[in-house]
């Protein structure tokens, strides 16, 4: 925003939320934090100081100065606390998923549209420079015919209890998904998933998308996995490419090559990886950035609140089959 006005308030500090405070008060827009856990509170307060903290959403609300709200609360208050922000005159961005039914999206979309506010979701690897480049990539024909997508999101903890692994991993990935697919939605959904720790609450799922143009893919998704990997393999028939989010170097390309002899066996001739060059960038600055400038010009974000609502709509479908 050309006005660095005091423009935006956060609702919630916790463990994604103090990413969220952290990067709004060095662009210089934070107005308060909506905050009840005085222990949150107090050790944000340390990092810091000069940050005001309320407990009522209310006086949030009220506050004529606010133009936007980021919402980092836990997923099961997005719908409320969303709805509450459209319908005060708030433009919001609220962190994935949108919500937990798809009717409820649905009504967040409708009320966005009716009041002309702003919904954005928080699926941030979309402003992540090497899938805007890998995005690129598929646009221009570099990898030749999309057959494949696959995404491994794994790690050990953080273990939840109001939300399965499904919910908490995969709207990442499936987001990607339909970002290099256009925005098309799957002809057909499956999903197969464990529990483990806690009695229906999925540790583990594998999820599969189908699209009317024969391409697939797969989004596992654990947070009981002895290590953490964060890869995404785009399959193509001229080049594979792999996004490491783990790694230092993001972007991998393979040109392999498969070969017919006789005109009927398939060969794999393999080739050497290249690493791609990127310009560093802060994921959740530039999406930050991205929701100022579409308050100040009233363009529809990039992961506007329909993109969030298809992602939400094949999480219901999976979670319906697990």
């Amino acid at each position: 925003m050309s006005n660095k006005s005091k423009s935006v308030g956060l609702i919630g500090a916790g463990a994604w939320g103090k990413n969220h405070l952290r990067t709004l008060e060095k662009l210089g827009v934070l107005n308060c934090v909506l905050e009840v856990s005085e222990g949150i509170i107090d050790q944000r307060k340390k990092e810091f100081p000069d940050v005001k903290f309320i407990a009522d959403l209310d006086q949030l609300l009220a506050n004529d100065k606010i133009k936007g709200v980021v919402i980092a609360a836990p997923a099961e208050m997005h719908y409320n606390l969303t709805k509450k922000c459209l319908l005060a005159g708030k433009d919001v961005l609220v962190e994935k998923p949108l919500a937990l039914k798809v009717t409820e999206g649905q009504e967040l979309v409708e009320i966005a549209d009716k009041n002309k506010r702003l919904l954005m979701v928080g699926h941030i690897l979309q402003y992540h420079s090497a899938v805007i480049k890998l995005k690129k990539m598929i646009d221009d024909g570099e990898l030749g015919k999309i057959r494949y997508i696959y995404s491994n999101r794994l790690n050990i903890g953080k273990l939840r209890t109001e939300e399965n692994v499904l919910w908490s991993f995969a709207p990442h990935d499936i987001s990607l998904i339909l970002m290099f697919m256009n925005g098309e939605e799957p002809l057909r959904v499956q999903a197969h998933g464990g529990s483990y720790i806690n009695k229906d609450i999925f540790d583990t799922t594998l999820t599969t998308v189908e699209f009317k143009n024969g391409v697939k893919g797969h989004v596992f998704v654990s947070w009981l996995h002895p290590f953490k990997e964060q890869k995404l393999v785009v399959v193509g028939s001229e080049k594979m490419v792999v996004f490491d989010d783990v790694s230092k170097e993001k972007l991998f390309i393979y040109p392999h090559k498969i070969k017919w002899q006789q005109g009927k066996i398939p060969v794999a001739e393999k080739a050497d990886y290249t690493t791609v060059e990127l310009e560093p960038n802060q994921p959740m600055e530039e999406e930050l950035k991205h929701f100022l400038d579409c308050i100040e010009t009233r363009k529809s974000p990039k992961t506007d609140g329909r993109e969030g609502l298809t992602v939400l709509k094949i999480l219901e479908q999976a979670q319906s089959k697990l």
